[in-house]
């Protein structure tokens, strides 16, 4: 009996590590919408937004806003439609509209290839 139990602990943990590398990895990879941000008036990014990593926004650097990727963390982004791909840097927190994934700076944007919102895949490359 003390066998079926060892056999049955095994399998349950087995399992759960194979549900954990499962969630790991598919975290790593996200498809959805992106977005992309800019300043208002010219001017205006210098001498008020800070991102959350506590840098000035630059919309001319290849950088976005994720909502739960580490500050720092690069990932690239490929634009579902066009097949273009880029590489950015997460500095800010961000975007807070329901259904998207990652707010793109404007620059990042227009490497993309994106007029407004756009179908994108998402994978972290470096944490």
């Amino acid at each position: 009996m003390s066998c079926l139990r060892f056999l049955g602990a095994t399998l349950a943990l087995a399992f759960m590590s194979l549900a954990f590398l499962s969630q790991s990895a598919s975290a790593q990879t996200q498809r959805g919408i992106a977005s992309w941000y800019d300043c208002k008036q010219p001017g205006e990014c210098s001498r008020h937004k800070i991102t959350a990593s506590g840098e000035r926004f630059n919309p001319n650097a290849m950088t976005a806003a994720h909502k739960t990727l580490r500050l720092g963390s690069r990932v690239r982004v490929t634009h579902r439609g066009t097949g273009r791909s880029i590489t950015v840097r997460i500095n800010d927190r961000g975007p807070f509209v329901r259904g998207r994934i990652i707010d793109l700076s404007a620059a990042a944007a227009r490497r993309l290839g994106m007029g407004g919102l756009a179908q994108i895949e998402m994978q972290v490359i470096a944490r």
